[in-house]
């Protein structure tokens, strides 16, 4: 059953003013607001105070399980992610909510069984339709954040990245762009078994290549895929310079990390970015600022996101969800020294 404790987490307030607000303890003064809020989240969660001195406490707890894409080891050093983790974890604390890991998406022994236990699950990244409908099978109030919405029963969090992306090369377009070239990672999702399952495209580059087609710049269009990492980026850039006979005016590069192997591609070659080739990224880290030219690139806060998945994970605490939601969020294009016009 519904405990004080529990309306206290929800409602961000300490269970002694719950206790004292439920019991009209009128000697107890405290914000209007704040009363109300604590007498609304009890009405939705169904207190009962003979319930809940007399009844065992529910099977699913106020808890919120994670789910996360990356191993512990690997999750530092992709920002993105990473921050989405910690704006859980810190938007969880605030309206004192625990946080457990579950599983991680890449471990090969899953225990399923734990996840009835959470009053929410939270996945950060993509996993398959089966491995997603397994653990709804098990818990019906599961999000997903940065994963593209495949099923209509959950809620989802997504980035803008493909309109993004078609705005940027609206923008390359206005300063005379035509021959412009993508250079990014491939998509994938995760099975249960633990096993990555690799697709064709992410949505940046399936945004390039329908632009590039309703533009009518078939000819231009190239895409150079591989991982995400810096040295994919190098041997990519690489690989464009040798095949293609004219130098691109432009590259849009799916992350920072690979927008550097992109620079010391083209530094090798004695390429200037931007008189020659103007460059734009996405991630935006800080270190952005400091390079030569500084690189424009698409921001995203996904500390937000994360913060975002908390505040429905908490509402699917109190009530069933009778729409699931799926919440696009806006991203930010910082524009610097690495895009000039095309002379």
């Amino acid at each position: 059953m519904v405990s004080i404790r529990d309306i206290a987490k929800i409602a961000g307030v300490s269970p002694a003013s719950v206790s004292r607000i439920l019991n009209h303890d009128n000697s107890f003064h405290i914000n209007q607001n704040t009363r109300q809020r604590v007498l609304d989240t009890a009405t939705r969660m169904n207190y009962s105070k003979t319930k809940s001195k007399r009844g065992p406490k529910g099977k699913k707890g106020m808890a919120i399980g994670l789910i996360l894409r990356h191993t512990a080891e690997n999750e530092p050093s992709d920002p993105y992610f990473k921050n989405i983790h910690t704006g859980i974890i810190d938007e969880a604390a605030k309206w004192r909510l625990n946080t457990e890991v579950v599983f991680r998406m890449h471990d090969r022994h899953k225990d399923l069984d734990q996840i009835s236990k959470y009053g929410a699950i939270i996945l950060i990244g993509q996993m398959t339709d089966d491995a997603i409908a397994a653990i709804r099978a098990r818990n019906k109030n599961v999000i997903l954040v940065d994963a593209a919405p495949t099923l209509e029963n959950c809620d989802y969090i997504c980035n803008d990245f493909g309109k993004r992306t078609q705005k940027i090369l609206d923008y390359l377009y206005k300063l005379g762009h035509r021959n412009i070239v993508y250079i990014g990672g491939n998509s994938s999702v995760v099975a249960l078994d633990g096993k990555t399952i690799m697709l064709k495209n992410d949505s940046r580059a399936k945004a390039y290549s329908d632009w590039m087609r309703i533009k009518g710049l078939n000819q231009y269009e190239h895409l150079y895929i591989s991982k995400w990492s810096m040295e994919d980026g190098f041997k990519l850039c690489n690989q464009m310079l040798l095949q293609m006979k004219e130098l691109p005016s432009a590259i849009v590069v799916g992350s920072d990390p690979m927008a550097l192997g992109v620079y010391k591609a083209l530094k090798d070659h004695e390429i200037k970015i931007p008189d020659e080739v103007s460059i734009v990224s996405f991630d935006d880290v800080e270190m952005n600022n400091y390079l030569t030219p500084s690189l424009s690139s698409v921001y995203m806060d996904s500390s937000e996101m994360g913060k975002t998945a908390v505040h429905l994970a908490k509402n699917l605490m109190m009530e069933e969800n009778k729409m699931p939601l799926i919440i696009t969020c806006r991203s930010e294009f910082h524009l610097r020294d690495s895009v000039k016009e095309k002379e």
